[in-house]
């Protein structure tokens, strides 16, 4: 159960084992008792090392914006057309800055940046081979037949929803990713706000992630194609169905005027119902 989600009455001040015995009784009798989902050994090995990759990163995101205001702060521009490439790394292990003082912070700064760099694709490397024993692997395969869902989004999604069968309901699944819209609705007029926020930080992010790619007319890329022909035709259908669906739900959002960001959400919502 869920200690933090058990109703508690205002002002109750004794605590003892016989009244919070009681007190548990009556909330098993009336359904009031938040249920948890506890996972397995392998299911947790896999959520950190999702974590940790997403961890890595932020810290190379980190370490690249350091170094590019250390290079503004000493007016140093690169001239090239794209930060973080090869030919910038190179640019930067040949680059030396002029004052004494930075001579040392220069190189540690781009140091930082390449062991991110070199550390993503470790990583990276680890997820794919745990992948392949973890017993929800096909689950992970079905994931990425849908428009958006790659292999780092549908691990994430899996470790950190855990077993998703546990869900009676859509509703549940969007629930538990906070993607349900706040509202505060009372007698006929009903307002509704933005999501809740309220659920799974993690999978939410992956999934809108993913989303954002119902923003453009629906067409097969040769990555979604090269999923798709390992899945069945049923997989295939359904990848169909949701990829005409959303892309229709996007477009009539934004002939209402909504923001992006808004639509964005919604996709991620709707996409709920289907991974």
């Amino acid at each position: 159960m869920a200690p933090s989600l058990m109703p508690q009455k205002a002002g109750d001040r004794v605590k003892t084992d016989r009244r919070d015995a009681v007190h548990l009784a009556r909330l098993a009798r009336s359904g009031d008792l938040p249920t948890v989902s506890v996972p397995k050994v392998d299911d947790e090995a896999m959520r950190a090392l999702t974590r940790a990759r997403e961890d890595a990163i932020s810290d190379l995101k980190d370490a690249q914006l350091r170094l590019q205001a250390f290079l503004l702060r000493h007016e140093i521009r690169y001239v090239g057309r794209a930060h973080g490439g090869p030919a910038h790394l190179r640019w930067l292990s040949e680059g030396v800055c002029p004052p004494p003082a930075p001579q040392s912070v220069f190189p540690e700064d781009v140091r930082a940046v390449q062991e991110h760099t070199e550390r993503l694709p470790r990583l990276a490397q680890e997820l794919h081979e745990h992948v392949k024993a973890w017993r929800v692997s096909p689950v992970i395969d079905a994931l990425q037949a849908l428009r958006g869902v790659q292999f780092p989004v549908a691990v994430t999604l899996v470790a950190d929803m855990g077993d998703l069968t546990r869900f009676d309901s859509p509703r549940e699944r969007m629930k538990y990713r906070g993607l349900l819209p706040s509202e505060y609705s009372s007698g006929a007029p009903r307002r509704q706000g933005s999501s809740t926020k309220a659920g799974n930080p993690q999978a939410r992010r992956v999934l809108v992630a993913g989303a954002g790619a119902y923003r453009y007319p629906a067409k097969g890329s040769r990555h979604l194609q090269l999923r798709l022909e390992k899945q069945p035709k049923v997989i295939q259908d359904i990848s169909g169905k949701a990829q005409g669906r959303l892309g229709t739900r996007s477009r009539r959002l934004v002939a209402r005027g909504k923001h992006a960001n808004v639509v964005t959400v919604a996709m991620a919502r709707e996409g709920s119902i289907v991974a």
